[in-house]
């Protein structure tokens, strides 16, 4: 499976999401690199079939070459969007056995708290069991979710939306992500610049020399497209796209995703 974005975007002169490319195919992991509190979502909506951009096209090749709402149809049954804030991330308060309940629904699964509390014993959660989502452990939430959303019937793809905005090191979410791209999952990772930094020693759009009074005054809206992209030495499968930010379950959806709409607004 081959998930293509190119030059996709979002409201008005793309002030919610700028011209954004990336590729990512099965077996890989892929870093996206996009800023602001509701570009991350959007982008992850976008990619995982649930949202139609205003420009650019979203392509699929899966057997066939899909665009158009033919690729989003397919995204959406083939792909899960995972933790995105205010969209499909689980309520703070919620218990993580409550959690994996839900998941375990939606993955057509017999679920109820006995069978919530053996999937975590199974994979190492069971201390978590009382403890709200909110209060895990980054790392341990996200591998959790994600390992939740991956066991779905016909998931072959995760798009997991901001993980850096939980704390921890980016390179132990990004050693997840490797890991699932390595069962042969398109995973597709949306973070900030600061985790795009840390996991490659660079920064892919840096600051103008004098810091512009406001956030939207004299910030570029694209930087070059597809810069040769550094990738992570871990795993030469995964590879990262740096993105400029502009100013301004197969079947069922994500557990808070709204429906698809016309207007698409990720509000």
């Amino acid at each position: 499976m081959r998930i293509e974005l190119r030059e996709v975007t979002k409201g008005a002169r793309a002030r919610i999401l700028a011209p954004t490319s990336a590729v990512v195919s099965s077996g890989e992991a892929v870093l996206v690199q996009a800023e602001t509190e509701q570009r991350p979502t959007v982008l992850g909506l976008i990619a995982s079939g649930r949202m139609r951009p205003d420009s650019g096209a979203v392509l699929v090749e899966d057997g066939d070459r899909l665009s158009g709402a033919a690729a989003r149809r397919r995204l959406r049954r083939t792909s899960a969007l995972v933790d995105a804030p205010t969209v499909s991330e689980p309520d703070r308060d919620v218990l993580a056995v409550g959690v994996v309940t839900e998941e375990l629904m939606f993955a057509g699964r017999p679920a109820n708290p006995i069978t919530a509390r053996r999937w975590m014993h199974e994979h190492g959660f069971e201390d978590l069991v009382g403890v709200p989502i909110g209060q895990v452990e980054p790392s341990r939430r996200i591998r959790m979710l994600c390992e939740l959303a991956a066991s779905r019937p016909g998931v072959r793809a995760l798009v997991l939306v901001a993980p850096d905005r939980h704390g921890g090191r980016p390179r132990i979410w990004w050693r997840i992500a490797e890991e699932l791209a390595g069962r042969g999952l398109a995973v597709l990772v949306i973070a900030g610049r600061a985790s795009w930094e840390v996991l490659h020693g660079e920064d892919p759009d840096p600051a103008p020399a004098e810091v512009p009074a406001s956030d939207h005054a004299e910030l570029p809206t694209q930087i070059p497209a597809q810069r040769p992209a550094q990738r992570p030495a871990a795993d030469s499968a995964s590879r990262s796209h740096p993105i400029a930010g502009s100013p301004g379950s197969p079947g069922s959806p994500e557990s808070h995703e709204p429906p698809e709409s016309p207007e698409g607004s990720a509000a």
